[in-house]
């Protein structure tokens, strides 16, 4: 069994594919999604800068993960990208930012994952994909489920102002978020 929380070395770098190209000045969607805290959140309707972090899926302690999944350019890394944001959680918010995840995972599996790991921030459920089509979010196959490419975007009251994609390695993902954070506060 491979340990969930460290990247292993050779995975294959995933290629913008320019599936993320139409996001960046989109509005988020008015989607409600059932969040692990146990609120429902209306993503659209978050005031101030949000951090949202879009991954495939994090795998569970002692189950295997898909067969061939270290080979899907871009798939491993979900555990340590949410462990890297739960270790910059506090920098990221001093720079103003609110921080979330969101997979297609269920709120019940995310739960478990979000407590296991510590997390001090909400991960949503798009496990009906109303996110993922209503902003046409890069997505893939595995083991016959649809899943979301890593993607993460920095919004303020609703707009898309950074898309980073693809995200590679997973947890350099928060170091690039409080760059653009930096950068953006600029620009205000």
């Amino acid at each position: 069994m491979s340990n969930l929380t460290e990247l292993p070395k050779e995975l294959p770098v995933p290629l913008d594919d320019g599936a993320a190209d139409h996001l960046l000045g989109m509005k988020l969607p008015q989607v409600t999604l059932q969040a692990t805290t146990g609120l429902q959140v209306n993503v659209g309707q978050i005031p101030g800068v949000l951090v949202l972090y879009c991954y495939p899926m994090t795998g569970q302690p002692n189950v295997p993960l898909p067969d061939g999944w270290d080979q899907i350019p871009g798939a491993r890394g979900c555990t340590p990208q949410s462990c890297s944001f739960r270790d910059h959680y506090q920098e990221i918010r001093t720079l103003g930012a609110a921080v979330m995840g969101l997979s297609v995972q269920s709120t019940e599996y995310q739960r478990e994952m979000a407590q296991r790991l510590h997390l001090p921030f909400p991960v949503l459920s798009d496990d009906n994909y109303e996110f993922q089509k209503a902003l046409k979010l890069p997505a893939f196959q595995a083991a016959g489920m649809t899943l979301l490419k890593r993607v993460t975007l920095i919004a303020r009251a609703g707009h898309i102002l950074a898309v980073h994609y693809p995200v590679f390695p997973s947890d350099s993902d928060p170091q690039w978020v409080i760059e653009r954070l930096v950068d953006l506060s600029l620009k205000f």
